[in-house]
């Protein structure tokens, strides 16, 4: 947590410092353009004013894979500062050589991010950060039952002590101070009542970095920022130790949903995938093909119900990026098809695309359509009309058509 706080008294003066009415009235109108905009009840939330502390180059060198040089981790963090994360956050200098010149580096490529690190709470782990020109650490000591008697062997008095020493010092040089962590085995309900208790007293930003063992993180960091957390820890496609972390991706996919607009004033959504792309080939990955904006499948809709809700409607779901997603299978709508005819440039009538769609199942029923299949055939059934060669329900004419023009781009090839 950082050292902005005041007595509990004064959360509601500081923290939102606005008229209750307005933020309100507010809300109930974002309901009406959004159902997954945050609910008027939601005076704690800070889904629509929230900070990302991106932790690919700290968390994410616990990954398995992952060994980051210097000349990676400052394409990372440039990629990073351009999509437009808040934090970026270091690997402890104090924990080598190399990642002590390396968090010097990334500190002075002036980007517009706050570089920060990660570190001990230990004296000599915050005279070094403080050294290498960094705007903050994030500061770790377990206070656990469990770590206290498993791992470092210190009680409550101690951590206390120590802390407030770190915390003191840091403090007097005038960088900032944040974090509180999960495992990964809490669930929504428990974190949210976690930090809604911890907000009912300070009223201090509060950082959460969760992690993923139960595949929770993303769930959990939506509910945190629900119940009044204000930076959250994240990094490119959820890599760290074990299953990782909060996925930046995936993250910003859950917070689009409730405040799209806020959240496209924020990040340039168009550098995600250049990131995660960028990520995945440094740790020698894919990127998963469920991975939320950017997978594979991402926009793959094939049922007619919902692509023609889509047409219809973008804001039914994210909007897909290309209509290739939803043709080529036996699941294709016509309505799909329909707005392949026009982006061709083709003239038909509703029952000659029912008809033409007919056509394209009954071939993906035999193997996945490409796109310059169903644009061919397309193309063949439009000229087939014009011509008075086909007309709806002559299936074998259509074949014979189809049968011609394969043989003549053969020839033609030949």
């Amino acid at each position: 947590m950082s050292e902005r706080c005041a007595p509990a008294s004064d959360a509601k003066t500081i923290k939102r410092g606005t008229s209750s009415s307005n933020a309100y009235a507010a809300s109930i109108e974002a309901q009406k353009r959004n159902p997954y905009a945050p609910r008027a009840s939601d005076f704690l939330s800070d889904i629509s004013n929230f900070n990302i502390i991106e932790s690919t180059l700290c968390e994410g060198e616990q990954f398995a894979n992952a060994f980051f040089d210097t000349k990676t981790k400052i394409a990372i963090a440039k990629a990073l500062d351009a999509f437009g994360v808040e934090y970026i956050e270091l690997t402890s200098p104090a924990t080598s050589e190399q990642s002590h010149v390396d968090c010097e580096a990334i500190c002075k490529l002036g980007l517009k991010a706050k570089i920060l690190t990660h570190i001990r709470c230990h004296m000599d782990d915050a005279r070094i950060a403080v050294e290498t020109g960094i705007d903050g650490v994030d500061v770790v000591i377990g206070t656990s039952s469990y770590l206290q008697e498993f791992s470092h062997g210190k009680d409550m008095e101690y951590i206390t002590k120590t802390a407030i020493e770190v915390i003191e010092f840091v403090k007097s040089k005038g960088v900032e101070l944040k974090r509180l962590e999960s495992i990964g085995w809490a669930n929504p309900r428990q974190v949210y009542e976690l930090v809604r208790t911890l907000r009912g007293v300070v009223t201090c930003d509060i950082e959460i970095h969760l992690h993923n063992d139960t595949g929770m993180a993303i769930a959990n960091a939506y509910t945190t920022l629900e119940a009044g957390a204000t930076h959250i820890n994240t990094s490119v496609l959820g890599i760290g130790k074990c299953v990782g972390i909060t996925s930046l991706g995936g993250l910003v996919s859950c917070l689009y949903a409730a405040n799209p607009e806020y959240v496209k004033s924020k990040y340039n959504l168009g550098m995600l995938q250049e990131v995660e792309n960028l990520v995945a080939e440094a740790v020698e990955i894919n990127v998963p093909f469920n991975n939320p904006i950017t997978g594979y499948c991402a926009f793959m809709h094939k049922a007619g119900i919902h692509t023609k809700a889509n047409l219809n409607n973008p804001t039914f779901s994210p909007p897909f990026p290309t209509i290739d997603t939803i043709l080529r299978h036996r699941l294709t709508g016509w309505n799909a098809i329909k707005l392949c005819v026009e982006q061709l440039g083709l003239k038909l009538m509703d029952d000659e695309i029912k008809d033409a769609t007919a056509k394209i199942k009954e071939l993906a029923d035999v193997h996945t359509q490409s796109m310059d299949d169903v644009d061919s055939l397309l193309q063949v059934y439009h000229l087939g009309i014009q011509y008075g060669k086909l007309a709806v329900g002559q299936k074998e004419a259509l074949d014979r058509l189809l049968k011609q023009h394969r043989e003549a781009k053969e020839s033609n090839e030949a």
